[in-house]
Formats: C-alpha cells, sequence, structure tokens
C-alpha cells in the first residue's frame, strides 16, 4: 500500500491513463465519429467508449483487485466489497465536445473508504492537467495552486453549468458574477486553481462526474458539500450526489445556505 507516500503511484497511474485517454479523445474531436443515445439528452460517442477502454486497461493492470465504477462500463456491485474503487467519466461533458467547446474533461478518481484519495481532472483541449492526492497538495501542470480566499459572496465569481436552466441562479446571479461552463468536473477544477470563486448545481450528479474533482478541491484547501450540506461519500450503491457546492469553507457556508433556500422554495 502507498498511503504513507501520499498515493504517488496511483496518481502517476492515474495521469498516465488520463494523458492516453486525451489523445484518444482529441484525435476525434472535430472529426466523425459515432453518437449514440443512452437516454434522453445523455449522448455516448466513441470517444468516450474508446477512452474508457484505455483508462481501464491502465488501471486495473496496475491494480486489479480494485474496484472499478464508470459512466461507460456495466455497473459491478462487487466494488461495494472492496475499500478501494476507482470512479471514472472518461468524458466529463460529452454535450461539449459534441459541440465542439472545449470545456469537457476526463475525469479519474480513487475513492478509500469511501473517501476522494486521488483525482486527476485532464482537459485536453485546453492542455490542463489538474492533479491531487491526500496530503500531497493540488496542481496545474505541476505548479501547485489553492482557492480561491474570497469571503464575500457579493462579487464573486461563480462557475455554473450551461445546461441548467439559468432561471434557476438568479439569486446568485443578483450578488455574484455568474459564468457558464461546461463540465462539473472541470468547473471543480477550476475552482481548486483559484479560477472561479466557487461552483454549485441544483442537478442530482453521478459519482463518476465529481471524484476526481473533489479530491483536487479538497487538497486545494476547498470544501465540497452536497445539496443537503454533507461531504460526499464515494461507492454507494445509489452513486448520485443530489446537488453540490464547492469553494473555500466560509464561501461554501454562505453558498450552501442559499441553495437549501432556493430548494426549499422550489418545495
Amino acid at each position: 500500500m502507498s498511503t504513507q507516500n501520499h498515493f504517488s503511484e496511483e496518481l502517476e497511474t492515474a495521469v498516465k491513463a488520463a494523458r492516453e485517454a486525451g489523445e484518444i479523445i482529441m484525435a476525434l474531436f472535430g472529426k466523425d465519429y459515432r453518437i449514440e443515445e443512452k437516454s434522453k439528452n445523455n449522448p455516448v460517442t466513441t470517444a468516450d467508449l474508446e477512452a474508457n477502454r484505455k483508462i481501464r486497461e491502465i488501471i486495473l493492470a496496475r491494480y486489479p483487485e480494485d474496484g472499478w465504477l464508470s459512466e461507460e462500463s456495466k455497473d459491478d456491485l462487487k466494488r461495494l466489497e472492496t475499500p478501494r474503487v476507482w470512479v471514472i467519466d472518461p468524458i466529463d461533458g460529452t454535450k461539449e465536445f459534441i459541440e465542439g467547446v472545449p470545456q469537457f474533461a476526463v475525469s479519474i478518481g480513487l475513492a478509500v473508504e469511501g473517501r476522494a484519495m486521488v483525482g486527476v481532472v485532464y482537459n485536453p483541449a485546453q492542455e490542463k492537467l489538474y492533479k491531487a492526492a491526500k496530503g500531497a497538495g493540488a496542481r496545474l501542470n505541476g505548479k501547485p495552486i489553492q482557492v480561491s480566499v474570497r469571503e464575500e459572496v457579493e462579487g464573486a465569481s461563480l462557475l455554473v453549468s450551461r445546461s441548467e436552466p439559468r432561471r434557476r441562479f438568479q439569486p446568485f446571479a443578483d450578488l455574484c458574477r455568474v459564468q457558464s461552463v461546461g463540465s462539473i468536473a472541470f468547473r471543480l477544477a477550476l475552482v481548486a486553481g483559484g479560477e472561479g470563486d466557487g461552483t454549485l448545481t441544483f442537478r442530482a450528479l453521478h459519482e463518476w462526474d465529481v471524484c476526481g474533482g473533489v479530491a483536487i478541491v479538497e487538497e486545494a484547501g476547498g470544501v465540497v458539500l452536497d445539496g443537503q450540506g454533507r461531504g460526499i461519500v464515494f461507492n454507494r450503491q445509489d452513486s448520485l450526489c443530489r446537488g453540490m457546492v464547492a469553494s473555500n469553507l466560509p464561501l461554501t457556508r454562505t453558498l450552501h445556505a442559499m441553495l437549501a433556500q432556493a430548494l426549499s422554495e422550489r418545495g
């Protein structure tokens, strides 16, 4: 086990997998590829599937006893019996990928006993690779990063989904500078790097959307809470997280209180 060296081997493996997946993705970005609908407004492309195959091949070759949870793999609930589970979204922001908007990312996380311990979020279109391991800090392209220190919600830069109805964010827009960015994994990474003061969503998210980003935000000194104000536990049978806020601690508390108020008013 590599708990004493901050999961350095696991992080190195995750970075290798993310970079090789990124090569596959960029070889198809803006080109011809197959698009299918897994469900309404939930597309999957050749790039998603090939990137998932490559990530799985690299990670499970190195850690064959670990569990696996990925958006593009059939869920094997045997993962619930293992303390270590890799939580993967080969392309978070598939709609952006399809539209040619460079706001998608490979998201790789390792959860141990329910906590995000390793995270890699790689946006190959912008050549931004964020990484973190428990106790070792967070980095963007090799340089240390940390979350914003802004505590006041007034004037804060808030990153939100491109696809959520804008009216939901009106209470925040009255106080904050609201900016739309695609992938939630990428938004979390941007917040970790101080490139936005915070991010939030009203939507239900899957663990694979956020595991890598949560690890990076936490190692950058930030806090991530679900819609109920709790920290996120990974490798559950129900992989949905309902609502989310991420920022530094004081701003997270304020934004979560506003989110909870908005959710209660929607009733």
